[in-house]
């Protein structure tokens, strides 16, 4: 049997699947990604002859198809926010993605370090890689499509984060490649990264996805009213969208993930009640299905084939310690002084998400240097999203249902009927 031929009935199975499965799966507590994960595995136990993933993947294929996964995850996730940018609407994300994710580093860098006994480069770029949300896997706590109006603070909150830290990671993956490089080296370097990696390449990756998003906003929804230049029609756009944002802001070295992320945020800000937005979100998210199953099945199938060989007890302890301590900690700690449900602030905290950006990061890097210590973060890195995709994923349906029905009747207490005229 054609092992070509085998590998795409596996994978057009596996995304004629996605059709039916995530609904299905709405009656129940368990997500699909999960599903995809644990069929993965199944199917490289099969006695067939598929291609073998690599059990410390390969850099070169991993980042390409990472990467495009996270971008266009990104634009859809852009897509589907509603309120505008500001302080007092952003806060929440805002924090999250500077106080909660330097935490999250600072402490994953020092148990790297002080407990796995990695080198400062490669505790460093454990924790830039574990840092961010994923966009990707992180659906049941998301806010839903366009056409959905109520944006709740607990999933916007983690919508707007995911958006924004696997751009804000960044800096701090360049940081541990810089350090590594740096090494035995004289100083000079930390004003390179901290101008160059941090500052510029921030501002570029705003900056043009700004530019991009406004073009395509007046493109899509002004210029037409104003001359005969002819309407969008195809969902395609937004994919088109998402590879010109992201291609013109690496041209100028900017970072792409930020760029197509704001993009989304700002076409999305124009005619935010416009049907086309809901076809731009539709098709995204159908091309991000299909990618995200091919990634799971080869993810399941590295588990098989020892992605986790080089886990040792202290990494799986780690990677325990930050899922249960660490994110939900610094989550609260990044939300003091907020208004907010308590129960919200422990929601939003808690739904740390880890996955496919943690993937495309700790490749990146890789591909980048040799890091001694690549092995070991690779099992550790690859426990923690798995027991992350298992843990979240059994729990966000349940969680989500509960805060809406605190939600719901919290409103309902606050916004009494009509007052019936009691008899004399």
């Amino acid at each position: 049997m054609s092992t070509y031929i085998l590998v795409i009935t596996v994978v057009g199975l596996a995304a004629l699947s996605m059709a039916w499965v995530p609904s299905l799966l709405k009656r129940t507590f368990i997500s699909y990604p999960i599903v995809f994960m644990v069929l993965g595995m199944l199917v490289y136990l099969l006695p067939y002859e598929l291609p073998q993933p690599d059990p410390i993947w390969q850099e070169d294929y991993v980042v390409h198809l990472t990467e495009l996964i996270v971008i266009i995850s990104l634009m859809g996730s852009g897509l589907k926010l509603r309120r505008k940018v500001s302080w007092k609407n952003w806060q929440v994300p805002l924090r999250l993605v500077s106080i909660t994710m330097l935490l999250c580093i600072a402490c994953l860098a020092v148990l790297g370090w002080g407990v796995l006994g990695l080198a400062p480069a490669a505790a460093v770029l454990l924790g830039a890689v574990l840092a961010p949300t994923d966009p990707v896997l992180a659906e049941q706590v998301q806010v839903g499509p366009p056409n959905e109006k109520e944006e709740d603070d607990v999933r916007f909150s983690l919508t707007a984060e995911a958006g924004l830290n696997d751009g804000m990671a960044f800096p701090f993956t360049w940081l541990a490649v810089v350090i590594a490089v740096a090494a035995g080296t004289e100083g000079g370097w930390f004003g390179d990264w901290l101008l160059r990696d941090l500052l510029y390449r921030i501002a570029a990756g705003t900056i043009m996805g700004y530019l991009v998003g406004r073009g395509l906003a007046y493109l899509i929804f002004q210029l037409p009213k104003k001359t005969s230049f002819p309407k969008a029609q195809d969902g395609f756009l937004a994919l088109s969208a998402t590879l010109v944002s992201y291609g013109f802001t690496e041209l100028v070295h900017g970072y792409g993930f930020i760029a197509v992320f704001v993009t989304a945020v700002t076409m999305s800000s124009f005619e935010p009640e416009h049907e086309y937005h809901v076809e731009m979100h539709d098709f995204i998210n159908q091309v991000e299905h299909i990618l995200m199953v091919m990634l799971l099945l080869v993810f399941g199938g590295s588990l098989v084939f020892g992605l986790l060989n080089f886990l040792t007890w202290q990494g799986a302890v780690v990677g325990l310690v930050f899922l249960f301590i660490i994110r939900p900690l610094a989550g609260l700690i990044g939300m003091l002084g907020i208004s907010m449900p308590f129960h919200e602030k422990i929601a939003i905290s808690f739904f740390g998400i880890r996955g496919i950006g943690s993937f495309f990061y700790l490749s990146f890097a890789l591909d980048k240097i040799d890091f001694v210590d690549a092995n070991q973060l690779w099992s550790v890195v690859g426990f923690i999203v798995m027991v992350s995709i298992i843990l979240h994923g059994l729990t966000a349906s349940r969680a989500m249902r509960y805060l809406d029905y605190r939600r719901n009747r919290r409103g309902k207490l606050q916004v009494p009927g009509p007052v019936k005229n009691e008899p004399s």
